[in-house]
C-alpha cells in the first residue's frame, strides 16, 4: 500500500495487515499524520493535535506485535476524537476561547473503551463554538471546510470529524450530538455515523442524565468499522442511568441482508420541502432496496413531526442557558454572538413551558414506538439538502436549523437508534445521505441495510478531491 492507500483503508483492513506484519502501527500513523499536516491549511479541521504523543503510542504498540501482545481489535489504528470530549492530558478547547486552558484530567468512557481497544488518538477535532450550531466554525480556530467541496461545510458540529474521516486521516472518529451533530457531518462529508439507541453508549460526561438528549457515537467510510467502534465504546457505566443493564453491542448472526425487512419510507418529512436531489437519491435507493435488496418498502404520510422544533427548541435553548452562562460571565465578549441568543431565548422560557416541551417529548417517543409496530425500520433523508455553504449559519434554533436538520432533532427527543449512510452525489459533487432509524437496541438491523448498501453502491471507491 502506498500513503494514501493507507489513509483511505478501512481499520478492519489495515487491522488484518499489521496481523500480517505487512504494517506496523508506526507506519499507519505517520500516514495519517502526515496527511493531517498536509490537509490542515486547507481543510481547517485539527483543534488539538497529538501528532508526537501519537508516533509514541504507535512506536510503543509496534513493539507490544514484537513481544506477541495485541492489545484489542484496533490495535494500533489511527482515530480523532471530537474536542468536546476529555482525553487525559490533552486541550478540551470545545471551540471556545473560554475553554482554551482546559486540560483534561482523565479519559471519558467511551475514550478509555477505545484506548483498550488498542487505537491511538492523533488529533481532537474542531466543532463550532460549544457544539452549538450544524456548520463548523468558531472565534478559536476559524472556518472548516468540506473535502468535497471548500465552499461548503463538512456539517457540524462535528465537522472536524466528518472531514478527517472523509479526507483520509484514519479511519475512525468520534463525534458528539445534541441534535444531529453526528448524523448531519456525516451526510455533508459522505461518510457513515451512528447515533446509537440512548444509553447503549455511555453519555456520562453531560450534566444531565435522565432527561437526556446528547449522544456521542461512531464515524467511519465504512459499515464493519462502524460495527466495531460502536461494539467496543457499548455497554454499561453505572454514571449513565439510561445504560444500566444495557450489553454491549454485538452483530446479530443472520443480520446482513435487508431481505424480508419491513421499511416505512417517509418521502416528505415534517413541513419543509426536500431538495429534488436529495429527494431523488434517496428515493432510487429505497427502490433498489425493494427490487434488489428483497426488502418491503411502503410511503408514510404522517403529521407526526411537523411541529417538533417547537418544542425542541424549548428543550435545547434550556439546556444551553443552564450550562453556559457561567462561561458568558467571564468570557462573554470573547464568545459567539449566536450562543448569547440561544442562551437569552432558553431564560426566556418557564419550568411550565419545559415540562410541556418535555411532555410533547413524550408523545412523540410514543408515535415512534407505534411505526416501529408496523415497520422494522424507518428511512428518510438524512438533510433535505446537501452541505450548506460556509457562511450559511445554523445554530439550533434558527429557521434554517429547523429546516435543514429536520429529521435529525426528533430522534434525540425519542432515543431511537439513527444512522446516516452515504447514498450518492448531487450534480455540484456534493454527498447525499439517507437516514435509517429502528427500534431500540436494534443496530444490527440498520446496519444489515447498510452493509447491503455499501456492496451495490460502494462509496469507498469515491475519494474528494482534496
Amino acid at each position: 500500500m502506498n500513503a494514501e492507500d493507507i489513509c483511505y483503508a478501512p481499520a478492519r483492513i489495515l487491522s488484518a495487515e499489521i496481523a500480517a506484519g505487512h504494517l506496523s502501527p508506526l507506519e499507519i500513523v505517520d500516514a495519517a499524520i502526515a496527511r493531517a499536516e498536509r490537509l490542515q491549511p486547507v481543510l481547517n479541521f485539527v483543534a488539538v493535535d497529538r501528532y508526537e504523543k501519537a508516533r509514541a503510542e504507535a512506536r510503543a504498540a509496534t513493539e507490544a506485535i514484537a513481544r506477541g501482545e495485541i492489545a484489542g481489535p484496533l490495535h494500533g489504528i489511527p482515530i480523532t476524537i471530537k474536542d468536546n470530549l476529555a482525553t487525559a492530558g490533552d486541550l478540551m478547547t470545545n471551540g471556545s476561547h473560554a475553554c482554551a486552558d482546559i486540560v483534561a484530567q482523565a479519559d471519558v468512557t467511551l475514550a478509555a473503551r477505545l484506548r483498550a481497544a488498542g487505537v491511538i488518538v492523533v488529533a481532537k477535532t474542531t466543532l463550532p463554538e460549544l457544539a452549538h450550531k450544524m456548520l463548523t466554525d468558531s472565534p478559536k480556530y476559524g472556518i472548516t471546510r468540506n473535502p468535497w467541496s471548500l465552499a461548503h461545510t463538512p456539517g457540524g458540529s462535528s465537522g472536524g470529524a466528518s472531514a478527517a474521516v472523509a479526507a483520509g486521516v484514519g479511519p475512525l472518529a468520534v463525534g458528539t450530538e445534541g441534535g444531529g451533530s453526528i448524523r448531519c457531518p456525516a451526510s455533508c462529508a459522505g461518510i457513515l455515523g451512528l447515533k446509537a439507541t440512548l444509553g447503549r453508549i455511555p453519555a456520562e460526561f453531560f450534566p444531565e442524565s435522565f432527561a437526556n438528549f446528547v449522544f456521542a457515537g461512531p464515524m467511519t467510510r465504512d459499515v464493519e468499522d462502524l460495527a466495531i467502534m460502536l461494539s467496543v465504546m457499548s455497554g454499561e457505566d453505572r454514571r449513565d442511568p439510561h445504560s444500566l443493564g444495557v450489553a454491549p453491542f454485538a452483530p446479530a448472526a443472520d443480520a446482513d441482508t435487508p431481505r424480508g425487512i419491513k421499511i416505512g419510507w417517509l418521502p416528505r418529512f415534517g413541513a419543509y420541502p426536500i431538495a429534488p436531489d436529495v429527494a431523488s437519491a434517496t428515493a432510487d435507493t429505497m427502490k433498489a432496496l425493494q427490487r434488489d435488496g428483497g426488502s418491503a418498502v411502503e410511503d408514510i404520510d404522517t403529521k407526526l413531526f411537523d411541529d417538533v422544533f417547537d418544542y425542541y427548541v424549548v428543550i435545547a435553548t434550556a439546556s444551553r442557558a443552564t450550562l453556559t452562562p457561567p462561561l458568558l460571565a467571564r468570557h462573554g465578549d470573547r464568545m459567539t454572538d449566536t450562543i448569547k441568543d440561544m442562551v437569552r431565548q432558553g431564560t426566556g422560557y418557564s419550568a411550565v413551558d419545559w415540562q410541556k416541551a418535555s411532555d410533547r417529548r413524550t408523545v412523540l417517543f410514543r408515535g415512534v414506538q407505534e411505526l416501529l409496530t408496523h415497520y422494522d425500520v424507518l428511512a428518510m433523508p438524512t438533510l433535505l439538502s446537501p452541505a450548506k455553504p460556509v457562511d450559511a449559519g445554523g445554530a439550533m434554533n434558527t429557521p434554517m436549523y429547523a429546516e435543514w436538520c429536520a429529521p435529525l432533532y426528533p430522534f434525540n427527543l425519542t432515543g431511537h437508534p439513527a444512522l446516516s449512510i452515504p447514498c450518492g452525489w448531487n450534480a455540484e459533487g456534493l454527498p447525499i445521505g439517507l437516514q435509517l432509524v429502528g427500534r431500540w437496541y436494534d443496530e444490527a438491523r440498520l446496519l444489515a441495510i447498510a452493509r447491503w448498501i455499501e456492496a451495490t453502491r460502494p462509496w469507498m471507491q469515491r475519494r474528494p478531491p482534496v
